[in-house]
Formats: C-alpha cells, sequence, structure tokens
C-alpha cells in the first residue's frame, strides 16, 4: 500500500564492465529499481586511476549499480546488461578494442555470483552465440569514480552521446538508442504560448518558474491510488505509487523515480540555502527537491510538487500509451 514501500533493510550493488561506460550507464539509467549509476573505473592493482592511463594497471571501464532489491531482480539487471554487451567477444566491445573493454561481472554478494553462474551457463548452451560466451566473473574489488564529465553521458550530451553510440560499432543494439529518440519525440515540449495554454496558472508557476505550491493544498500529496505520475508537461514517466510515502510533509514524497534517467538532479542556491533541486529530463520541468532524510534502504525523499504530475491509474495505463508499466503492478 502507498505510505508503506520499503520493505528490505539494505540496498544491493554490483558492477558490470562492457566496452565504454557510457554506453553501459544509459541502459542502467533506464532502468525501475535502480537507485544510482556512477562510471568509474575497477579491476586493476593502483589506487584513484588517471582517465589516460586507467589500462596501464590492468584497470576496466565500469558501471557501479545501486538497486533496490524489492524493486528490481538482480535477474532482471543481468537480462538489461547481456541486451547491452555481446558476450562472444574476448577482445573488448564492439569497436572498442583492448582488455580494458572486456565484459566482467564484479558481484558483491555471492547470491549474486550462484545467479551469474547460473545465467552464463544457460546462455553459453543456447546456441545463440557462434563462439563461446567470455564474459568473466569475479569479485568485486575497490571502484574508483570516473569524474563529473564522465557520468549520464547520454542525460547530460544527448547529441553527442547520439553520434558516439552511432560511430560504435553497436548496430545490433540501435533497437535502444532509436528508443531514446522515440522518447525525445515523444516527450518533447512544447512553445511557451502552448504551455500558457496547457497549463493552469499554478502548473506554468511550478514548472516553468521554479514555484513551489502550499503544503497540504495540493492535489496529490494525500492520493493512495495506485498508478504512475507523469510530468504535466510533457508525459515522461516519473515516479510510481509503489514507491510513494507518507512523508508528514504535505507534499508528494517518493523514496526512487520510475524511470531514474527521467529525474535529473541539479544544485539549487535559491533563498540562500544549497539544495538538490530535480527536474524532468525532456520537459526541464521543475520538479521539486531530493533530500537525504527518507526512509530506508534508500534514504532519500523525493519532494514533488503536485502541480508538476499528472497522475494516471493503473486500469488507464494501456489505453493511456503506458501499458509497459502494468507489469509493476501485478
Amino acid at each position: 500500500m502507498p505510505g508503506q514501500p520499503v520493505h528490505t533493510e539494505k540496498l544491493s550493488s554490483v558492477i558490470f564492465t562492457g566496452g565504454r561506460f557510457w554506453y553501459l550507464q544509459a541502459a542502467f539509467d533506464e532502468t525501475y529499481g535502480v537507485v544510482d549509476t556512477s562510471a568509474g573505473y575497477t579491476g586493476g592493482s593502483s589506487a584513484n586511476p588517471a582517465p589516460v592511463n586507467y589500462s596501464g594497471s590492468g584497470h576496466l571501464e565500469a558501471v557501479k549499480i545501486v538497486y533496490h532489491p524489492d524493486r528490481v531482480s538482480f535477474k532482471e539487471l543481468l537480462d538489461v546488461y547481456f541486451r547491452n554487451i555481446d558476450p562472444a567477444d574476448s577482445g573488448g566491445q564492439f569497436k572498442e578494442r583492448g582488455k580494458q573493454f572486456r565484459t566482467v561481472i564484479f558481484w558483491t554478494e555471492e547470491s549474486q555470483k550462484l545467479e551469474s553462474l547460473q545465467y552464463l551457463d544457460k546462455l553459453g548452451r543456447s546456441g545463440r552465440f557462434e563462439k563461446p560466451v567470455v564474459t568473466e566473473l569475479e569479485k568485486a574489488g575497490a571502484f574508483y569514480d570516473a569524474g563529473k564529465k564522465e557520468q549520464h553521458y547520454s542525460i547530460l550530451n544527448p547529441a553527442l552521446f547520439k553520434t558516439n553510440y552511432a560511430r560504435s560499432g553497436r548496430e545490433n543494439l540501435m533497437k535502444g538508442e532509436s528508443t531514446m529518440n522515440d522518447q525525445a519525440k515523444k516527450y518533447s515540449k512544447p512553445g511557451k504560448q502552448e504551455l500558457k495554454k496547457k497549463l493552469d496558472s499554478e502548473q506554468y508557476h511550478v514548472t516553468q518558474e521554479n514555484g513551489t505550491e502550499p503544503a497540504f493544498k495540493n492535489t496529490y500529496w494525500n492520493n493512495h491510488e495506485e498508478g504512475i505520475y507523469v510530468d504535466v508537461v510533457t508525459g515522461e514517466p516519473l515516479f510510481s505509487s509503489k514507491d510513494k510515502y507518507d512523508s508528514g510533509t504535505g507534499w508528494p514524497s517518493f523514496i526512487i523515480p520510475l524511470v531514474p534517467g527521467n529525474v535529473i538532479s541539479e544544485t539549487d542556491t535559491s533563498y540562500g540555502m544549497i539544495r538538490t533541486e530535480v527536474r524532468s529530463r525532456f520537459g526541464d520541468s521543475h520538479l521539486g527537491h531530493l533530500f537525504n532524510d527518507g526512509p530506508r534502504p534508500t534514504g532519500l525523499r523525493y519532494c514533488i510538487n503536485s502541480a508538476s504530475l499528472r497522475f494516471i491509474p493503473v486500469k488507464d495505463l494501456q489505453q493511456e500509451g503506458y501499458g509497459e508499466f502494468e507489469k509493476y503492478f501485478k
């Protein structure tokens, strides 16, 4: 029931490698249940490797995934991983050649190790690949963040990411790249005059002028119906009722986004405070703020204005074009 969304006591993590970290991170930034992703380096002998020569000490480009086990299973993460790599390539990935680009699953829990072994065995016997599956399995060690400019490249540099992806040799994976393009078109932001016609005065003030609606006097703070919340401007999916809880603040509060990549964090220094603002990816709508005082296991509270949202009940998901999210309510 909304209001009591958390069951597990802790988050889990795993590290995946396989080609440039930009491409793997982009896939997991779209995955429900993923709390955080970081592009970086792992597997080598040196501490804090420099980006220009990280491979010299045996490091690989990697993506660390922090996830909520009650929202996404490790098996589902493996599905995402193997849809975005070639597990039979021992010399790198696609046009990225070298040992630093080989595929490795760095597990952090014994259960991950066992599931990965079973998955790899099944994949190897599937007959899908002409060559043997060579994805390695190792216990996770130190992970080194690659720095801010390398993070979430598909979100922060969409045009360049699109160009690089198209040139990366991932022809068989173009379905994923095409999906991102389709989303950008589907959820495009209307012009200013059209927005003024589409939105009421409060919705416009909140989403376009970074406003804040009154606590306890807004549409969804006490809504307990099952469904999803989308950007009122573009319709891009943002949050699920499964992750909504009563924070006592008078605004809708969530522990995790429905599509992590659609909720962008920025530093907000207004009113003499330093806060983390959250905005929508395609509409650039002001949504609210992110705080670190939420319930376990994420510890996060996405405090969102109702005026930034449109609620779609479960029964209407299919007809409204959001049928892909029905599975989360079964």
